[in-house]
């Protein structure tokens, strides 16, 4: 790692290896009181390795809206979802609907499903035997650009 002087300021600059998994400095990164960066342990991360439990069920889609802004998933983050997790109440489900492809949380009671949107400007979809409707995956994780 070299560091790189601008205006006083001291930035630390990961070397590039080409092939390489990024980098991680295993201690937190505190959102208080800054932490000396001696206490850094650096090792090497992959995103997939972190993110993806079964690499042949599991897929990438960008959010599209503001239908799930109260669960976190805003308009152009990357969501990482799961066809291999079994559907269940109150999980984040990227569906198929009539047509469209949308991103939903199930409600299941009383052998009733919904798919309910996390902004209450949105209304809650009932499924019914007349909808075209399959769930593609489970939403495990999200990547967000800051």
């Amino acid at each position: 790692m070299k560091t790189q002087n601008t205006e006083h300021l001291d930035f630390f600059i990961p070397e590039v290896i080409e092939g390489a998994a990024a980098q991680l400095f295993d201690a937190g990164i505190s959102a208080g009181f800054p932490s000396p960066a001696e206490d850094f342990n650096e090792q090497r991360l992959s995103l997939d390795a972190e993110l993806v439990k079964n690499k042949d069920t599991t897929f990438y889609a960008r959010v599209s809206g503001q239908s799930m802004i109260g669960a976190g998933l805003e308009d152009n983050d990357l969501l990482v979802i799961d066809r291999s997790i079994e559907p269940a109440n109150n999980k984040i489900a990227v569906c198929f609907l009539d047509g469209e492809f949308t991103v939903k949380r199930l409600r299941v009671s009383d052998n009733q499903m919904w798919l309910q949107p996390e902004n209450p400007d949105y209304p809650i979809i009932h499924i019914t035997e007349a909808n075209n409707f399959v769930i593609w995956g489970i939403v495990t994780n999200v990547i967000k650009k800051v």
